[in-house]
């Protein structure tokens, strides 16, 4: 029987597992240190804002209807046929232009009636009064004349004013917006006749709510858009502030004046207007879109050494596409603007 020496082979056995585990130690340390490299590019890549005081407006932006700068409706002061009408619908018109003539025929008739019926009485009086300085006729007689004339010019005057009624004028400079009767009709006395409008300038009213008017004053200036001219910023003067609300409404009516030199804008259209109440000069605000909402609470992401931290925020006023915070932001906080969607507290981040 052979016997053999196990010393050096346990010797040779432990010798290889030793190396074995050197190896796979070395290769577990390859492995995890790529990993090591790895995690600072998992953390989120965000942009930041340096938050700094600068000035923001609060602006009232209340909708609102555009009226003519005049508008009248002229009615016939008589009744009677139309004989004529004057501009047509469109046209423009000046102060005292003739607009229509209602029955002048039967009232030029009346018209010269009365003053036949004046001239007989006046020259009557006037051979009356020389017969009395002559003496030839007595005071009673003379004062009878004077009567009579003196009637007869007072129906004259009456017809007159009933002749003039005929025609009717335009109480102002425009144009026709409106006819509502043609030649040949009758009309009665009251009756429309014509819509005049001015809208050389247009009327914006406004109701603003009680808790704001105290911002509104006479002479400030506003910025009006019209809706359809969603392109076009004019800019208005307020003309009047009401100093009773509105008992069903409890707002008031703000009356805004615009230039409408072009004829653009018309009566009725709809128009949105901004006021402006006040403008905070040293306000901390950041982005709207910055703000992250998480369960109805308001929130702002801010970077500090590489780790994001979650501030919980006040907003105050909104201008545009930025927002007043009053409550949990300081001046200089890095802001984080970009990003801030996929982070949370404690987070570690990259600043790009």
């Amino acid at each position: 029987m052979i016997r053999t020496n196990s010393k050096p082979l346990g010797i040779l056995l432990g010798l290889f597992l030793i190396l074995l585990s050197v190896g796979g130690c070395e290769r577990s340390e390859s492995k995890a240190e790529p990993e090591t490299n790895q995690a600072p590019s998992r953390a989120p890549k965000v942009l930041v804002q340096r938050v700094l005081p600068s000035p923001i407006r609060d602006i009232l932006l209340l909708p609102g209807e555009t009226e003519a700068w005049k508008d009248v409706q002229v009615s016939a002061d008589s009744g009677g046929r139309v004989e004529r009408i004057g501009p047509r619908e469109g046209n423009p018109v000046k102060k005292d232009d003739l607009l229509a003539m209602i029955d002048v025929s039967a009232l030029k008739a009346a018209l010269d009636r009365a003053e036949a019926a004046y001239q007989l009485a006046d020259n009557l009086y006037q051979r009356r009064k020389k017969l009395f300085d002559r003496k030839i006729i007595n005071q009673e007689e003379l004062d009878h004349s004077l009567t009579e004339r003196t009637l007869a010019l007072g129906s004259l005057r009456q017809v007159r004013v009933e002749h003039e009624r005929g025609y009717i004028r335009s109480p102002i400079e425009g144009l026709v917006n409106n006819l509502y009767v043609e030649e040949g009709e009758f009309v009665d006395r009251g009756k429309p006749v014509v819509d005049l409008v001015n809208v050389d300038r247009i009327k914006i009213n406004v109701n603003v709510p009680e808790l704001d008017v105290r911002y509104i004053k006479v002479g400030q200036k506003a910025e009006v858009r019209v809706d359809a001219f969603p392109e076009t910023r004019l800019l208005g003067t307020i003309d009047f502030v009401a100093y009773k609300a509105d008992p069903a409404t409890k707002t008031f009516r703000v009356r805004v004046l615009i230039e409408n030199p072009g004829h653009r804008i018309r009566p009725g259209m709809i128009v949105r207007v901004r006021f402006l109440r006040r403008i905070i000069k040293d306000a901390l605000t950041a982005p709207l879109f910055a703000l992250v909402d998480k369960g109805g609470e308001r929130f702002l992401f801010v970077e500090k050494d590489g780790i994001a931290h979650a501030r919980e925020v006040t907003i105050g006023i909104i201008e545009g596409d930025r927002v007043q915070i009053t409550d949990g932001l300081k001046t200089g906080d890095h802001l984080i603007v970009t990003g801030q969607t996929e982070v949370e507290e404690g987070m570690r981040v990259q600043v790009q």
